[in-house]
C-alpha cells in the first residue's frame, strides 16, 4: 500500500464511535445496497424476525481493515469481504444492509449490540471472546505473519522486539505480548498500516489476510516470518441475543460454502480475481 492510498484511506475514515459512547442517535450508520426491504411494520424478516432498525440488516464493522472492510475511494460507501458477506445475508433476510463503524474493542466485548443486529470484522474465534459473544460457524480461516522494512534488517520476532506495531485487542496484539515483544498499539489497522509505511514502526505483527495485503506490490517491504496460528474467523451477536438471527447467518455462510459463492468472494478480495 502506498504512501497515497494510506492518505486516501485515512482522509476517508469515518468517526469512530466511542468505546463506551454507543447510541443509536449518535451512531454513523452508512446505507448499502442489498435485499429487497424489510417488512414495513416493524423489521420482521425471515418468518418474523426482529432487528433494531426496521427494513434493515445492522452489521458493526471496524473500518478499515482492508480487505474485509474498507471505505470505497470513489463513492465513500462500506465495502469489502466482510460486507459481501454481510450483504448476503441481508439479502436472504429479505432485508437492506447498514454498516455501523464501531471500535474493534466495542465489538469483542459485545458491546455493540446496542446499535447493530450483528458484527463482521475478521473477528477470530477463541474461548475469551466467547464470554461476551455468540459466534456463527466460520467462513474464513487466517494466520498471523510478521512483515517489516526492507531497510530495517528485520530478520526475526527478536529482532522486531522494541519496533513493531500491533492493532489493540487483536490477536496479534496478544501473540506479540506473548512471545516478549514490546510492541506498539493501534486503535484500528489503518493507522498501524500508516505507521509502518511512515517509518514510524519498522514492523508491523497482524492478519496475514491484512498485512500482505497491504505491503502488496511495494518492494520496500518484506514478509519476514509467516506465523500458523489457524485462526478461525466468524460472525458475532451479542451473547445470548439474536440466536434467530445468528441462524441466519449460518444459513447463509452454508449457501455460500456450498455454492461455490464464497470461494468466488475470496479470490475478489485477495487475489483481486
Amino acid at each position: 500500500m502506498t504512501h497515497s492510498q494510506m492518505g486516501v484511506l485515512m482522509n476517508n475514515r469515518i468517526s469512530r464511535i466511542a468505546l463506551l459512547g454507543l447510541t443509536a442517535t449518535a451512531a454513523l450508520t452508512l446505507s448499502a445496497c442489498g435485499g429487497t426491504g424489510g417488512d414495513a411494520n416493524g423489521g420482521d424478516a425471515a418468518g418474523g424476525i426482529k432487528t433494531i432498525t426496521e427494513g434493515k440488516l445492522t452489521v458493526c464493522s471496524d473500518i478499515p481493515y482492508e480487505p474485509f472492510e474498507m471505505l470505497d475511494e470513489a463513492t465513500g460507501d462500506p465495502v469489502g469481504f466482510d460486507i459481501d458477506i454481510a450483504r448476503a445475508v441481508a439479502d436472504d433476510m429479505g432485508l437492506e444492509l447498514a454498516v455501523v463503524d464501531s471500535s474493534f474493542e466495542a465489538i469483542t466485548s459485545g458491546l455493540f449490540g446496542t446499535d447493530c443486529d450483528i458484527a463482521a470484522s475478521s473477528i477470530t474465534i477463541n474461548d475469551e471472546r466467547k464470554q461476551n459473544v455468540d459466534f456463527s460457524e466460520p467462513y474464513y480461516n487466517d494466520a498471523l505473519v510478521l512483515v517489516a522494512s526492507k531497510a530495517s534488517g528485520i530478520k526475526s520476532l527478536e529482532d522486531a522486539k522494541d519496533k513493531v506495531g500491533v492493532q489493540a485487542a487483536t490477536t496479534g496484539a496478544t501473540y506479540a505480548k506473548d512471545k516478549g515483544l514490546n510492541p506498539t498499539e493501534y486503535e484500528d489497522s489503518g493507522q498501524q498500516i500508516l505507521a509502518l509505511t511512515a517509518g514510524n514502526t519498522a514492523a508491523s505483527l497482524g492478519n496475514q489476510s491484512v498485512l500482505k495485503y497491504a505491503i502488496k506490490g511495494n518492494d520496500d517491504f518484506v514478509v519476514v516470518e509467516d506465523i500458523p496460528t489457524d485462526e478461525n474467523l466468524g460472525i458475532i451477536v451479542p451473547k445470548g441475543k439474536n440466536a434467530e438471527i445468528l441462524a441466519e447467518v449460518n444459513k447463509t455462510i452454508k449457501k455460500l460454502k456450498d455454492s461455490g459463492d464464497l470461494a468466488k468472494l475470496e479470490a475478489k478480495w485477495f487475489e483481486g480475481k
